[in-house]
């Protein structure tokens, strides 16, 4: 409601007071807000810049072109229109034309999407600039379809702003509801950290997907809005200079927010209309300007560097405008561990090895974390304990040996899939959501493991208060000092409802007094909900004090496991330790 207010507004505007330029150039707006926001959908969650969304709207402009076409000029428009065309070319309503262009930008976008969904960075930002220029290509190519680089014309003009407001309120609201949904909220965790989004529970290349072919739909009826509204145009209208101006409207308002989207389209909207006055020379209070060739491009390019200045994020930055308005309530729950309970559970390394060509960084490690105690895992530098850490968590099969995660072996499904089968883990480097705030970063775990109509919010509260951070909730996660972030990551683990907890350095920078928090709260975390902890940690007093079992690697090998009165006395691992001579003396 917040951003349909203004664009309501403008349409009644256009229709009833404004004269026609300016009529013209609210229809324009509210054609490039569609087409902005369907990118927005796409670039704004995943984190990815998207050259090839101008290609969507060519699609979707050129088969609303082909369906519309007026009869009359359709034998001399397209003489060589092959036969299976012909028959349905031609004489259909912008509707009927809206909807086949719809469903042909579909089906590219799902051909393309499959690929295009495992990239991600600069790799999928080159690949869709790729899909731009295949597109481009296809369309001059098939003349007999497209008139090939010469005009298309003969399309019906029927686009005002009452016609494409509904396609831009529609389009806003599309992306604003997706951008709340579980699969919007886990897009825009995996777009701040891919490695903590994959360990959580989210499908990130399911998720990419989804965001594509949905933003592709709306784009593409962008296009078939612009091609109405023009009545004629060729490929050349949907190429480099088309997604230069997109990309600005984005970028300028921020590429997070659907706010940003429709406010920087407004914005480039008004400036790139008065620098095209000005481009021709015009007179300003009696100063007589020269004409300045490519003043439109050299104007748009020198704001958004000023605003990228000094706003990275946009004019609007990362929250939606309705977001600081109206702030979601808090919500508050109990903690409920997993079922089946935690006592049934099992966590089991078996005869682990581990090689990379020819390093040997794991060789026969066999050891079980059992529910409701704490095991520690130690060893020096290189001793193979992050090797072992991904071949828990599935994110690096064994090569020899496996790991059974409540009876399932943890290299033979996806690395999404273990979290759901029981495991939670934290980084030894964090990795959080630094851009979401700290209900959103656990409710994107909590979602990963939510029983359908499950209040996945109200997980995520109960994960925070058992760290005693639901006072922070609201709170953006970058915000958050040194120790609150670690038990930050901790909350989000606890949220998948773990049967086993892995935690990896959970006290590595932090002072004394954050470290006694930390172990009160591990306690209290093992004394009311029975979850089998791993702990790898460098701090040994941190591991003497904490665990019950522990392990100790070095240079792969498990050289000894036991209780720590057992471990801090044995010769092996004084040695890897200190070293053969200092043991000795």
């Amino acid at each position: 409601m917040t951003l349909a207010l203004p664009l309501i507004a403008l349409a009644i505007a256009a229709e009833l007071i404004l004269p026609p330029a300016l009529a013209r150039l609210a229809t324009l707006f509210l054609i490039y807000v569609t087409a902005v926001v369907g990118m927005q959908i796409y670039s704004g969650n995943s984190g990815i810049i998207s050259f090839g969304h101008a290609g969507f709207m060519a699609l979707g402009a050129y088969a609303s072109a082909l369906l519309t076409i007026q009869p009359a000029v359709l034998p001399t428009s397209l003489p060589a229109l092959p036969v299976w065309l012909a028959g349905i070319a031609g004489g259909q309503s912008l509707l009927v034309g809206t909807l086949g262009a719809m469903v042909v930008v579909g089906l590219v976008a799902v051909l393309f999407g499959i690929p295009l969904s495992r990239l991600g960075g600069s790799a999928a930002s080159i690949a869709t600039l790729g899909f731009l220029v295949i597109v481009h290509v296809t369309l001059v190519a098939s003349a007999d379809i497209t008139r090939g680089s010469q005009t298309f014309f003969g399309v019906p003009r029927g686009v005002s702003a009452f016609v494409a407001l509904p396609a831009a309120l529609i389009a806003v609201a599309v992306a604003r509801i997706y951008r709340g949904t579980k699969g919007g909220l886990a897009l825009r965790a995996a777009r701040e950290d891919e490695i903590a989004a994959w360990a959580n529970g989210v499908n990130v290349s399911r998720q990419r997907f989804v965001a594509w072919v949905l933003g592709a739909i709306v784009s593409g009826t962008a296009g078939v809005l612009l091609a109405h509204f023009l009545g004629a145009f060729s490929p050349k209208d949907f190429h480099f200079n088309l997604t230069f101006l997109l990309m600005s409207m984005l970028i300028l308002g921020g590429v997070s927010t659907v706010s940003g989207a429709v406010g920087g389209t407004a914005l480039i909207v008004v400036m790139v209309d008065l620098l095209r006055r000005l481009e021709g020379g015009a007179e300003v209070f009696g100063v007589t300007l020269p004409e300045v060739f490519g003043l439109t491009d050299i104007g748009v390019g020198l704001v958004i560097l000023a605003v990228m200045y000094r706003l990275r994020d946009g004019l609007f930055g990362l929250r939606e405008v309705d977001e600081r308005l109206f702030p979601e309530p808090a919500v508050t729950a109990a903690f409920a561990p997993k079922t089946p309970a935690p006592k049934a559970a099992s966590l089991s390394v078996q005869g682990v090895g581990r090689r990379f060509a020819g390093l040997v960084a794991l060789e026969d490690v066999s050891f079980a974390v059992r529910p409701g105690l704490v095991t520690g895992l130690i060893g020096p530098n290189g001793a193979g304990k992050s090797t072992l850490i991904n071949a828990i968590s599935g994110v690096v099969p064994p090569s020899s040996g496996k790991v059974l995660l409540n009876g399932t072996d943890t290299a033979q499904i996806p690395v999404h899939e273990v979290p759901a089968n029981g495991l939670g883990r934290t980084f030894q480097n964090i990795r959080l959501f630094r851009n979401l705030t700290v209900l959103e970063n656990v409710t994107v775990a909590a979602d990963a493991v939510a029983c359908p109509g499950e209040d996945s919010r109200a997980a995520a509260m109960a994960a925070l208060t058992v760290v005693g951070m639901q006072d922070l909730a609201a709170r953006p996660a970058s915000s958050l000092p040194y120790g609150a972030q670690r038990r930050l990551e901790i909350a989000r683990a606890l949220a998948l409802r773990p049967s086993f907890l892995l935690l990896d350095e959970p006290a590595a920078g932090m002072n004394p007094a954050e470290t006694d928090a930390l172990i009160a709260v591990l306690r209290q975390i093992r004394a009311d909900h029975e979850i089998g902890l791993l702990v790898v940690e460098h701090d040994l007093k941190l591991i003497m004090r904490l665990c019950d079992h522990i392990v100790v690697l070095n240079k792969g090998q498990m050289i000894a496991e036991g209780t720590p009165e057992a471990i801090r006395a044995n010769p092996a691992v004084i040695e890897a330790y200190i070293g053969k001579r200092r043991a000795a003396a």
